[in-house]
C-alpha cells in the first residue's frame, strides 16, 4: 500500500499543514483538504507515515458525514475532485485522501465527548474524582462505561503544541452561551447515535472529538474529520473488560508503544519499527471494515 507523508499540488495555494491534513485554497467558497498518512501522538508528528491511513480517515469520515446529516449539516461539497486537481498524476497520488469542502469559519473549540473512563480522563479521575471538573461516582475502574456520556471541551492547539481541556464556561466566553450549548448538545447527540451504531458492528467508541464551523449565515456545520481512528478511541466490544486497558483499533496502539520508550513527548518524535507501522495500518483498516462493511 502506498504512503503519502506530504502532498505537494501544483496550481493550488497551500494554506497550511496540520498534524495530519494539508489544506489548499480552491476559490472563494471551497477548500481542498488532504488527509496525509502522517501520524501524530502526544501532539507530535512522527517521522514516518502509516501507509493508507489518510484514505481510511477520509472514507470513514465520508461514512459518518452521511450518517449524521440528519443531525447537522457538514462541510462536504458537491464539487468533484477532478475539477480542482486537474493533473491526473496528482489525483492518482492523492488516492482517496482528498475532500473538496466548503469554506467555513471554524470554531476555536474541540468538542470532546467521553463515554468511558480512559486516557487523560482516567488520570483526572484518579487525582480528583472528577474529569475536567465534572464529578463522577467513586469506585470507577479503568475503561469503565459512564452512565451518561460527558462533554469535556478543549482548545485546538497549533502543530507542536498541546490541546488543553477547558471548563464549559470558557466555551460560553469563546462562543456565546447559545452557540456553546448547541455545540455541546449536538456533540452528545452525534456521539450517542454513532456509538450505538458502532456497537452493532462490534466496536466500542470510548470517546471522540468533533469540530464545527459556521457559514455566512451563522449556520452550524460539522467539519474536519468525524469518528475516525485518529479522532476517537475504538475498542473491540468482545475484548472490553473494565479494570483493564482494552486493545484498540486506533492510534492508542502507537501511544502505548511510545510510552515504553525513553522519550519526553516533544519533537522530534522517535522512529517507529516496521512491525509497529504495519500493525497500526492493519488496525486502521480493520476499524474501517468493521464500521462500514467496506
Amino acid at each position: 500500500m502506498s504512503a503519502l507523508f506530504q502532498s505537494n499540488l501544483s496550481g493550488l495555494e497551500l494554506i497550511g499543514r496540520g498534524k495530519v491534513r494539508d489544506l489548499y485554497a480552491v476559490d472563494a467558497d471551497h477548500l481542498l483538504m488532504v488527509a496525509s498518512d502522517r501520524l501524530s501522538a502526544f501532539d507530535v508528528v512522527l517521522p514516518q507515515p502509516i501507509p493508507g491511513k489518510g484514505e481510511v480517515l477520509t472514507r470513514v469520515s465520508r461514512f459518518w458525514f452521511a450518517r449524521t446529516a440528519n443531525l447537522v449539516p457538514n462541510h462536504l461539497s458537491a464539487l468533484p475532485l477532478a475539477a480542482v486537481v486537474t493533473d491526473a498524476a496528482e489525483r492518482t497520488a492523492l488516492g482517496e485522501r482528498a475532500l473538496v469542502v466548503r469554506r467555513l469559519r471554524p470554531l476555536p473549540v474541540e468538542a470532546v465527548v467521553r463515554g468511558y473512563l480512559i486516557g487523560s480522563g482516567w488520570k483526572d479521575y484518579r487525582a480528583s474524582g472528577a474529569v475536567c471538573g465534572l464529578p463522577l461516582p467513586p469506585g470507577l475502574r479503568l475503561a469503565e462505561r459512564l452512565d451518561t456520556p460527558i462533554y469535556t471541551p478543549a482548545t485546538k492547539a497549533a502543530v507542536g503544541a498541546h490541546d488543553e481541556n477547558i471548563p464549559y464556561a470558557e466555551t460560553e466566553h469563546l462562543l456565546g452561551a447559545d452557540l456553546a450549548a448547541r455545540v455541546r448538545d449536538l456533540s452528545l447527540a452525534i456521539y450517542r447515535d454513532c456509538a450505538a451504531y458502532a456497537l452493532t458492528r462490534g466496536i466500542i467508541i470510548a470517546d471522540s472529538k468533533f469540530e464545527f464551523g459556521l457559514d455566512r449565515d451563522d449556520r452550524l456545520h460539522l467539519i474536519d474529520e468525524v469518528l475516525t481512528p485518529d479522532s476517537s478511541r475504538f475498542w473491540p466490544a468482545d475484548q472490553w473488560r473494565p479494570g483493564t486497558n482494552p486493545p484498540s483499533f486506533d492510534k492508542q496502539f502507537v501511544r502505548d508503544y511510545l510510552e515504553t520508550l525513553d522519550w519526553n513527548k516533544t519533537a522530534p518524535g522517535p522512529e517507529l519499527p516496521a512491525a509497529i507501522i504495519a500493525q497500526t495500518a492493519a488496525r486502521y483498516a480493520e476499524a474501517e471494515t468493521r464500521l462500514t462493511g467496506a
